[in-house]
């Protein structure tokens, strides 16, 4: 008999005919290999009959069990005969049952612990069939065995070898030696530093619950430093959570956080684009977003530099281009194009700004020209915005970050004219409010940024679509709060003057709150 033909078939997953889809209604006798063994042409199980018959004789399986999934039912049926039999003797502190020979190391292991890895298990099961004369002894051995409060002395077992190739660097000898410590502690400590490697291990090991320890260890320690990695190994593992999670940890922090670190950087472009198109994108304002954005552009064409330029090194760096077309439309910037097309351009107001970015010929001259015209429209009929229709993708933003310290904290903000204050309170341990007000600009401290070269709008009243949300995280999730969309006119006089208030009870610290608003025709 052609042992290790067996085995090939045995654990070869299951394969489609390949003659046909149709499935015939009579079985038919199919030749397997070079001797008379036949098969069932069916889905769930196309191997070698004749070796699956021998491994439920050995294991007391039903054949008919086996035939719906025989790795899986052999694999379980072998870890819940080993739990029995051996683990709860104590063995596992005594001479090992396999030897795995892997990454130049030869490792030790017992028999309870490998089929907690289904790579293990199956590596094992393989070089089990292949000695069969020897491996069935084995197994009777233990079968027959007493239990184990009566066994005094274990019989000598030859120790079986299993080799495993590696070819993933991610995968470093501590790490691997970390993930086959899990096998025998439910609490093993790991770092930062070694948790992509131990992940890469439990995933070719097929051992689960280290795995998702490991994708839970990364939940809770994202960092400027470590969402890059995190990121990436989300993708490469196809981890949905974790890939959700830092998306969502990078459109609070884009700007607060990483926009003053050099670890900006290591963002990679398309995890960028989503956040940019994310409507839960934190900004102190479009200005602080674009400046952001520039940076990691700036970061990208200077891989030497180390330390965080300041915005005029960014600028003059920009300004040094060809001006025979804008930056975006040279070969350096055209592949960056769909990033700044997430950008809300028309939400910077400030001609100081629009100068600025007129002078270093980044965007198209035709982008800036309709903003500009925009602007002057808006101006002209009172501040009306009809170029902006839908409040959640074209709405004017921004944001206060209420820290642990704060009681109270505001930022006043100019638009047209129109002067307002956007403000948070703590009202007791873990209850904050946030809302907007409308103020005259007699009550600004000039000279002031929010009124220097401002205009102002002596309009009684001013009709403002708006939301209002926050968001904090708690336990490794977010909590996310916000208003509905509302339609209100403000005044100057109480209590006219004063958005609704977004009221929240929460441990979170600190709370990212953003506002959305335009300036419906009225």
């Amino acid at each position: 008999m052609n042992m290790s033909n067996s085995v090939s078939r045995f654990f070869h997953k299951k394969a489609v005919d390949g003659r046909s889809g149709e499935r015939k209604t009579r079985l038919e006798r199919q030749i397997v290999g070079a001797t008379n063994r036949w098969r069932f042409p069916q889905d769930h199980f196309c191997g070698d009959l004749l070796a699956l018959s021998q491994m439920c004789n050995v294991l007391n399986v039903d054949l008919d069990e086996a035939l719906k999934n025989p790795d899986r039912l052999c694999i379980s049926k072998f870890q819940k005969l080993f739990s029995e039999n051996i683990m709860n003797s104590g063995t596992q502190s005594g001479e090992a049952d396999v030897i795995l020979e892997c990454l130049g190391f030869k490792w030790e292991l017992h028999h309870p612990q490998i089929f907690q890895s289904e790579t293990l298990a199956k590596l094992y099961l393989t070089a089990l069939i292949q000695n069969t004369k020897s491996s069935q002894k084995e197994l009777d051995k233990l079968q027959k065995a007493h239990p184990p409060a009566r066994i005094k002395k274990r019989s000598s077992v030859k120790k079986i070898i299993i080799s495993l190739r590696i070819n993933d660097p991610a995968v470093t000898r501590v790490a691997f030696a970390l993930a086959l410590k899990n096998l025998y502690m439910k609490e093993v400590e790991m770092t930062v530093d070694n948790v992509l490697g131990v992940m890469a291990s439990a995933h070719i090991l097929q051992f689960n619950r280290l795995f998702q320890k490991c994708v839970n260890m990364m939940l809770n320690r994202l960092t400027p430093s470590t969402i890059k990695d995190f990121y990436l190994a989300g993708c490469k593992y196809k981890e949905e959570q974790l890939i959700i999670a830092c998306e969502k940890w990078l459109a609070m922090n884009l700007v607060p956080l990483l926009g003053t670190q050099i670890h900006l950087r290591q963002i990679p472009e398309p995890l960028l684009y989503k956040v940019l198109k994310s409507p839960r994108l934190f900004t102190f304002s479009e200005f602080h977003l674009l400046k952001t954005l520039l940076m990691w552009v700036y970061l990208q064409m200077n891989c030497k530099v180390q330390m965080v330029p300041i915005h005029e090194t960014i600028l003059a760096f920009f300004n040094s281009f060809p001006k025979k077309c804008c930056f975006l439309e040279q070969d350096p910037g055209q592949n960056w194009m769909p990033l700044f097309l997430c950008l809300r351009l028309h939400g910077i107001t400030s001609g100081k700004d629009l100068e600025e970015l007129k002078h270093i010929n980044f965007f198209p001259e035709s982008w800036l020209i309709r903003v500009t015209a925009n602007h002057y429209h808006a101006l002209e009929n009172g501040g009306n915005m009809v170029h902006l229709k839908d409040l959640s993708t074209q709405a004017m933003r921004f944001g206060l970050l209420f820290r642990q310290e704060y009681t109270t904290y505001s930022e006043r903000i100019s638009i047209y004219g129109y002067f307002f204050e956007i403000k948070g309170i703590k009202h007791d341990t873990n209850s904050y409010s946030f809302s907007m007000q409308r103020i005259k600009h007699t009550d600004l401290e000039c000279p002031s940024p929010v009124c220097e070269h401002s205009t102002i709008s002596l309009r009684t009243e001013r009709l403002v679509k708006y939301e209002i949300q926050a968001q904090t995280l708690v336990d490794g999730r977010w909590q996310e709060f916000r208003t509905n969309q509302i339609m209100q006119k403000f005044g100057f006089l109480k209590p006219g003057c004063k958005s609704h208030a977004l009221k929240i009870q929460t441990v979170g610290i600190p709370i990212y709150a953003s506002f959305a608003f335009i300036f419906p025709a009225s």
